[in-house]
């Protein structure tokens, strides 16, 4: 095991590889929950609505398998689940905006991702990926931390959207709850455990948070934590129904143009996602070299890709690499040990949903945040008094988390750095490949984001 990963030539071990993917498992666990609430939320035309029992075997297995195989394959601590901001594409803008069939939808995500997989097979992704200069690089793993951080105050109920108008993101005006309490015990002790460089860190402040949780529960009236709840079972049944339901009608029922428009939007989001995403978890494990490139980016891509596929076809929408695989490189991990056990605790969840089911996001919200924290300081080498720098390394930073998008900051990032670089005449420095990507981006931002 130890020659086959690599743990000790990358300083790592395996009980520090057990528990970053455990950790990883853990701060993802919520896409079992969240992924069948988006797809199974509307009907298509002909009534039919997703069977949210199928949606988590769907899920959890895809998740399981492609995680499993990015682990073994390219030997990276990258897992890989259904991707937010798709899925919700998928249901919203196609199946109730566009009236395709869920098979039809779920064909879409399999063509792009078979253009993806073209895209790496002819090289062109992994030297798109190589072209953006490293000033970028940085800014994308830095907009992620904000973006990761975000993401968990939100899920925790820290910030939310004021739905009586007044600003766009808010405090929430009921903050002194038991599940702010949770939240500030979890990130707390989950910021002093890593201080004090305290092994499985981010594992043992979720764990912790999750009984408080469990514990606050059982004493007070109602759920004040939503999601901590023992279960009434252990063991679930797993349904495979939607395996395989897909079809490719989306060129007849959208006509060429319009179906065209579509897989390109997908394919832009999924692309830009997942590259920023490899980007900034290689560079928190350490396995980037001195360039900032990842010597092992093909085989990533080409299991991204599949994943997109694989996805598509089971009905689970595209898998794509998590932002919170994070939270496991910052728990130590190295290798693709590390996927392997997150991969099987996704396996195990077809199985024993309702215990995946126990963690709240009150619990896994301060691991994203304090991951965030710890990923701000990519930018600190940025020439920031060199305008033509920071700027596009600004805009990459801050639109990810205000619109909630990676590939939006990646691409406006791209854009204003070709733009300003060509215009004070510095065009030569300027990769060919990064000014067709800024072109292509163009086009994304006026016709077609997801």
């Amino acid at each position: 095991m130890d020659r086959f990963f690599r743990i000790s030539e990358r300083g790592s071990t395996v009980r520090t590889e057990v528990l970053a993917g455990l950790a990883t498992f853990a701060t993802m666990a919520y896409i079992l929950a969240v992924n069948p609430a988006i797809l199974g939320s509307v009907a298509d035309g002909t009534g039919l609505k997703l069977d949210h029992a199928a949606l988590v075997t769907a899920t959890a297995l895809v998740a399981s398998l492609m995680t499993i195989a990015m682990g073994v394959f390219a030997n990276v601590p990258m897992a890989l689940a259904a991707g937010l901001g798709i899925n919700a594409f998928v249901t919203y803008a196609l199946v109730a905006g566009r009236g395709l069939d869920w098979s039809d939808a779920m064909g879409v995500v399999v063509i792009e991702g078979v253009i993806m997989l073209v895209l790496v097979l002819a090289g062109l992704r992994e030297a798109i990926m190589n072209a953006i200069p490293d000033v970028l690089k940085r800014s994308i793993g830095a907009g992620i931390g904000l973006f990761i951080a975000l993401i968990g105050l939100v899920n925790a109920g820290i910030v939310q959207h004021p739905k009586d108008g007044g600003t766009i993101v808010a405090l929430n005006g009921e903050i002194a709850t038991w599940n702010t309490l949770v939240f500030v015990v979890g990130l707390v002790a989950i910021a002093v455990l890593v201080a004090r460089r305290v092994p499985a860190a981010l594992l043992l402040g979720i764990l912790l948070a999750t009984v408080l949780g469990i514990v606050i529960n059982g004493i007070a009236s109602g759920t004040p934590v939503p999601g901590a709840e023992l279960p009434d079972g252990v063991t679930s049944t797993p349904d495979f129904g939607l395996v395989g339901d897909v079809s490719f009608n989306v060129f007849d029922v959208l006509g060429v143009g319009a179906a065209i428009a579509v897989v390109v939007a997908v394919l832009m989001a999924n692309f830009f996602d997942a590259m920023g995403t490899a980007l900034a978890v290689g560079r928190r494990a350490e396995l980037v070299d001195d360039e900032g490139r990842l010597p092992m980016l093909r085989r990533i891509l080409l299991v991204e890709s599949a994943g997109a596929i694989a996805g598509g076809a089971a009905s689970a929408s595209s898998n794509t690499i998590f932002v919170e695989s994070t939270a496991g490189a910052a728990q130590g991990a190295r290798t693709g040990l590390a996927n392997v056990v997150a991969g099987v605790a996704f396996l195990l969840c077809m199985f024993l949903a309702p215990v995946a089911a126990v963690i709240p996001s009150a619990a896994t919200g301060p691991v994203l945040v304090v991951v965030g924290a710890l990923m701000i300081g990519q930018i600190a080498s940025i020439d920031w008094d060199d305008i033509g720098v920071a700027l596009p390394a600004f805009a990459t930073v801050v639109l990810m988390p205000f619109t909630y998008s990676i590939a939006n900051g990646v691409g406006a990032g791209v854009i204003l750095y070709v733009l300003i670089a060509v215009l004070r005449g510095r065009w030569r420095d300027v990769h060919p490949l990064l000014g067709a990507v800024a072109a292509v981006f163009v086009w994304y931002f006026s016709y077609g984001t997801v």
